[in-house]
C-alpha cells in the first residue's frame, strides 16, 4: 500500500524482456534505499514490484505480463526516470491518498499548460477508466497523488503544484506520452457496486407494466 507522495527519482539501469516476462534494475541517489530488503514493495511510476535484489544504490524486480500490458513500465529505456515510494508504514502519515499500486492502465499526455504558481494537465483517457472520475476525485498519476480538477467526454485534467512539478517525472512528460493511472479505490467500489445492482435488478419496464405501473 503506498500513499502517492513521490520520495525521489530514480533512473532505468536495465530492462530485460522475454515472453511474458521482464526485469528491471533501477539506480537511486541519496539514502532512498535505507532500509530497503529483498521481499519489499516499491512503487515505480505507480506500479507495485517486489525488490528481489538491491545493493546501495540500485534495486532489481520482476515484472509480470499483466503489468506490463497494463503499465508504461513496458516502454520504459535506460536512462529514463521513474517516480518512485516505498510502502506506506502504518504509523506514518497518509500525505496523499490511499494508492494500491495495481494500475488500471494508462492515458495519453494532452497538454501541459503553465499558469501561476501551477501547471493544469490535460490526459486523454478510455471509457471504461472515464466512468470512475469526477472533478474532487483523488487519482494517481505515474504513482503520483493528484485530484481531478475537470472530466471532458475522453479526457481530464489536474492542477500540479511547483514542488510535485519539479520533483517528478510529470515534467518530462511530453504530448502523447504515456502515464500509469490508478483511479480511487473507493470510487472503484462504488462504480462496481452500481453496476452489479443495475445488473441483478428486476425492475424492468414489463414488470412494471405488469404490475399495474
Amino acid at each position: 500500500m503506498f500513499t502517492g507522495i513521490v520520495q525521489c527519482k530514480g533512473a532505468v539501469k536495465s530492462l530485460s524482456k522475454s515472453d511474458g516476462y521482464a526485469s528491471i534494475q533501477v539506480t537511486v541517489d541519496g539514502d532512498f534505499l535505507k532500509p530497503v530488503a529483498v521481499g519489499d514493495s516499491i512503487a515505480v511510476n505507480g506500479v507495485c514490484l517486489t525488490v528481489n535484489k538491491n545493493g546501495s544504490s540500485f534495486f532489481q524486480a520482476d515484472v509480470m505480463n499483466e503489468t506490463l500490458v497494463k503499465s508504461n513500465i513496458s516502454g520504459l529505456k535506460v536512462g529514463d526516470k521513474v517516480n518512485l515510494e516505498k510502502a506506506a508504514r502504518l504509523d506514518s502519515f497518509l500525505g496523499g491518498h490511499i494508492v494500491q499500486g495495481h494500475v488500471d492502465g494508462m492515458v495519453t499526455l494532452k497538454e501541459i499548460k503553465s499558469l501561476t504558481n501551477q501547471w493544469i494537465v490535460s490526459f486523454q483517457v478510455s471509457e471504461v477508466i472515464l466512468k470512475e472520475l469526477f472533478p474532487k476525485a483523488s487519482i494517481s498519476i505515474n504513482g503520483i497523488s493528484l485530484t481531478v480538477l475537470e472530466v471532458y467526454r475522453d479526457a481530464f485534467s489536474v492542477s500540479v503544484i511547483p514542488s510535485t512539478y519539479n520533483e517528478t517525472n510529470i515534467s518530462l512528460l511530453k504530448k502523447g506520452d504515456k502515464a500509469n493511472i490508478e483511479t480511487d479505490i473507493l470510487g472503484k467500489y462504488v462504480v462496481n457496486y452500481l453496476e452489479n445492482r443495475k445488473q441483478s435488478s428486476s425492475l424492468t419496464k414489463g414488470f412494471l407494466s405488469e404490475n399495474g405501473f
